[in-house]
């Protein structure tokens, strides 16, 4: 049975309807999220870095950025602005001062639990019409993507 609660595929988009797929599901998603973060003042992507700083409070801002796999000025944006918002602190480091080292304050930290939250409850809507065994397959398939679209990045460009 077709699904009509999606839109209907461009023509251009039909020799690539997995792809097509992929961007409206990363689109709807993210805009779900996002409303779910407005709702803890937090703007889509401080969340990585926040969970990033749950589990290794105290990284540079180099380790954040390999971590989350965000441009440096993304990330830079982000972290000034949750500085701003009382969440984190960026202070240099002892050994290299040009090095800033990432510190959530007592306002960032009591984010984990509501952030944990946010996220099951994401992962509840997401699931809601998959069994268990449909989760999993999705989850395999989504990692092999995105293994692949990495993997063609890191190959050396040809010309």
């Amino acid at each position: 049975m077709p699904d009509t609660t999606s839109p209907e595929l461009p023509n251009a988009a039909r020799d690539g309807r997995l792809s097509y797929a992929i961007f409206q599901l990363a689109r709807a998603h993210r805009a779900h999220a996002a409303a779910m973060l407005r709702a803890l003042n937090l703007h889509p992507g401080q969340e990585l870095l926040l969970m990033q700083l749950f589990d290794h409070d105290g990284l540079t801002q180099a380790e954040l950025l390999e971590r989350v796999g965000l441009d440096h000025s993304t990330v830079s944006k982000s972290l000034r602005r949750m500085q701003e918002a009382g969440l984190l602190t960026r202070e240099p480091a002892p050994h290299d001062r040009r090095v800033m080292v990432v510190s959530l304050t007592d306002a960032g930290r009591a984010l984990r639990d509501p952030i944990a939250d946010m996220w099951r409850t994401l992962e509840q809507i997401s699931v809601r019409d998959l069994t268990p065994d449909q989760v999993e397959m999705f989850t395999t398939c989504a990692h092999t993507i995105e293994n692949s679209i990495r993997d063609l990045g890191r190959q050396a460009p040809t010309r």
